[in-house]
């Protein structure tokens, strides 16, 4: 499959990829463009838009594009999933209470673009090692109450 979304990702457009790569297709192509030209390049390139205004998986009420996703793919029952949902929740959107790591996940992924922009593919492929020791981190965290 081909996903599409805007340039310069933040926390949600590398944390999706994430996702789908590690569970839903391993053979996923990820496409950044402009903001204004994702939804002519998804129709042009039969790519599936995400994190853009108007989408299934996009932000809704207090939720980050990645919850769409965990709950698109039926990973909301996985409880270290559904917890690392609310830490990529609080690194994407303004309220940074909802978990103790959400600011640290947003300021690792911060330094991981800074470090690699302009490239949009490195820095997903970078962000890759961060986003797994954190699902980790999540298994032992539920495993642990």
């Amino acid at each position: 499959m081909k996903w599409i979304t805007r340039e310069h990702p933040r926390v949600d457009r590398v944390a999706c990829p994430w996702l789908v790569e590690k569970f839903v297709d391993k053979n996923a192509e990820f496409v950044y463009v402009p903001a204004d030209q994702v939804m002519a390049e998804a129709r042009k390139q039969g790519a599936t838009p995400y994190d853009v205004k108007d989408v299934e998986l996009g932000h809704r009420g207090a939720e980050c594009s990645f919850d769409a996703f965990v709950r698109k793919y039926g990973l909301v029952t996985d409880p270290a999933m559904a917890y690392m949902a609310k830490v990529i929740r609080g690194a994407d959107t303004p309220d940074k209470t909802i978990t103790p790591e959400s600011v640290g996940i947003e300021a690792l992924l911060e330094g991981v673009r800074i470090v690699y922009q302009p490239n949009d593919q490195k820095q997903r492929e970078a962000s890759r090692p961060i986003l797994d020791a954190l699902y980790a981190y999540c298994q032992m965290k539920v495993a642990a109450v």
